[in-house]
């Protein structure tokens, strides 16, 4: 059973989750959350610290949803891009992913409750894609580098899809690129992202 904290994060995920984030008062959300602001001081520091876990919590289930996505040695570098694609842009996720660009932008303008997100932010997601390259005989830093690059092109494409609902096209950019991911990988003259090493 979740500890007093867990559950608390797990329902302020499933409450954000459902009715956004807008000017909820830290009252507003312990109340709808069946607690006092204070237990949420007290596990949380603040809303601002609660919503940076929140975001951390739901970004760890996205890196264990990307680990479980059956990316083996028989998926090609596309394939792997497409699933990815299909699994962050699940839109039962995008309440999750308007939390996670909200915040994350606080933090790129210095507020100082959302410093903590920036810890990690890209990083954390890197070593699975570094690791999924190495097998197929890409080299590291090459590897290191179109994983920055996975990181940076889905989080812009999941942003687009936010800010235009236009599904259609989001979705023909994202293949667009796994079809030049894979095109990159299948040339033997060539790693991704540069001459061969």
């Amino acid at each position: 059973m979740p500890d007093p904290r867990q559950r608390l994060l797990d329902a302020a995920i499933d409450h954000l989750a459902a009715h956004g984030l807008s000017d909820l008062s830290l009252r507003q959300l312990a109340a709808a959350l069946g607690t006092s602001h204070r237990m949420l001081i007290y596990h949380f520091g603040s809303k601002e610290g609660l919503l940076v876990e929140v975001i951390r919590a739901v970004e760890r289930r996205q890196r264990e949803a990307f680990a479980d996505l059956g990316l083996d040695e028989a998926v090609t570098p596309g394939d792997a891009i497409r699933r990815m694609w299909r699994r962050f842009a699940d839109p039962a996720l995008a309440p999750h992913e308007r939390l996670f660009f909200e915040v994350y932008g606080q933090a790129l303008q210095g507020r100082t409750h959302a410093l903590p997100l920036l810890d990690g932010i890209v990083e954390s997601w890197l070593e699975p894609a570094v690791e999924f390259a190495k097998a197929r005989g890409v080299p590291e830093a090459v590897a290191r580098a179109d994983a920055r690059l996975g990181v940076a092109v889905m989080r812009g494409l999941l942003l687009d899809l936010l800010a235009t609902g236009d599904r259609a096209g989001v979705d023909a950019a994202a293949e667009r690129y796994a079809e030049a991911y894979e095109a990159l990988t299948a040339r033997p003259e060539t790693s991704p992202g540069g001459p061969a090493s």
